[in-house]
């Protein structure tokens, strides 16, 4: 990329534009804006997703850079993008790496999302019993409610796509299970940690990957580890309702993550990055396209500081009136020794933000036990520390003692 840019940039005139549309880790794109800054070149960098659908009926664009080159940018961007209800699926995020960013976190929630899916096949397959066909249709009827989507559509369709090469059976029961990844799901678990924001559901996805990449220790440690020998005895009609409800709820964890940590680094970096505007470009032409991006939209339009997607009064009362189901599902995995890691990260996510008092306190008492990092009290203001034992003393200053924490270098 580097490389190009140079070669360009020498036939290139000040107010020239340079778009780079690939995946890309979003300080580089940084680096290059400002490289290209003293020549007069703007540099945009721009996120696309779409796949081959997209590269036909138009993709989400989501462009970052200086306001004055998207605004020339812009009666092409618009035209090219995917085109929903209320518009075009692209828009000014803020300045360079802001684009690269939000498709960074896209994809993200993308990890999260197909993993989601492919856990509720597990349960519909190993638990349920159910065969290619019934998942198929069981999918295609989900994406006729809340659920709809690109990807649970496709689901239906790989299900239901009988082999091309035997002739015998479905593709799906042919594929090794090995799921293959490109670096942004990793990137977006790396920001999260960066931030200091919580993304266990993203972050379980990208393990799960992993994990699957272990295919020959996999297959070395199933004859040695056990599970259950015995499978709970569940009603099929309530699990399909249990899992449809389950992973509605699990989906909205997931945009609730990626989502705070565009948030954080868009305040962090004065950005300004619009949460609302996110929703708008996702609802068409890119892989994480939903019905509940409508309502996410909303959700941000109404309250443009709501500090979590769970907390808008529409998405809390679905995850209120949902939650036991979801409770079901995850309780069931367990017994049946099925591992659902997104599921169930999603329901210690929502379990976490919703209450009011957390083991913390235990943590940090340890915390300043060991290492005398000091805690704060919930009758008193200020830093303390407790001289624990007679072999404590006393550490003198304790003021000074949490300068090092959350600390970015």
């Amino acid at each position: 990329v580097d490389a190009t840019i140079a070669a360009l940039s020498e036939h290139m005139e000040e107010g020239d534009i340079i778009v780079d549309g690939g995946n890309e880790w979003y300080p580089n794109t940084v680096r290059r804006g400002e490289e290209l800054e003293p020549k007069g070149i703007h540099f945009v960098g721009m996120g696309i997703s779409g796949g081959e659908e997209g590269a036909r009926n138009g993709p989400s664009l989501m462009p970052g850079g200086p306001k004055e080159a998207y605004d020339a940018l812009e009666p092409i961007l618009t035209k090219c993008a995917a085109q929903v209800e209320d518009g075009p699926c692209t828009g000014y995020l803020g300045p360079i790496g802001a684009g690269n960013y939000v498709k960074m976190v896209h994809n993200g929630i993308e990890y999260g999302d197909m993993q989601l899916i492919a856990e509720v096949y597990d349960v519909l397959k190993n638990v349920v019993g159910m065969s290619n066909d019934e998942m198929a249709k069981t999918f295609a009827r989900w994406n006729e409610t809340e659920l709809e989507s690109y990807l649970i559509e496709i689901t239906a369709k790989i299900l239901a796509k009988e082999d091309d090469v035997t002739g015998e059976g479905y593709v799906v029961d042919y594929i090794l299970d090995k799921t293959g990844s490109k670096g942004t799901g990793r990137w977006t678990v790396q920001e999260a940690a960066e931030r200091s924001v919580a993304a266990p559901t993203l972050a379980a996805s990208l393990d799960a990957r992993y994990l699957s990449a272990k295919k020959d220790e996999r297959i070395k440690a199933a004859p040695i580890l056990q599970g259950p020998k015995e499978t709970p005895n569940v009603s099929k009609f309530q699990v399909l309702e249990d899992l449809q409800n389950a992973l509605y709820c699990a989906k909205v964890c997931a945009y609730a993550q990626g989502l705070a940590i565009i948030r954080a680094t868009s305040d962090e970096k004065n950005w300004d990055v619009d949460l609302a505007q996110c929703a708008k470009m996702w609802k068409g032409g890119c892989i994480i396209r939903a019905k509940l991006l409508s309502k996410i939209q909303a959700a941000f339009v109404n309250d443009t500081s709501l500090p979590n997607l769970m907390v808008d009064p529409a998405f809390a009362a679905e995850l209120n009136e949902r939650h036991m189901s979801w409770r079901r599902i995850v309780t069931l995995c367990v017994a049946s020794g099925v591992a659902c890691p997104s599921l169930c990260s999603a329901i210690n996510y929502y379990d976490t933000y919703r209450r009011e008092n957390l083991p913390a306190n235990l943590t940090q008492g340890q915390r300043d036990f060991f290492g005398g990092h000091t805690y704060e009290r919930i009758d008193k203001p200020g830093p303390f520390h407790c001289v624990w034992t007679d072999a404590h003393k006393d550490i003198g200053d304790i003021s000074t003692r949490t300068d090092g924490e959350n600390v970015k270098v």
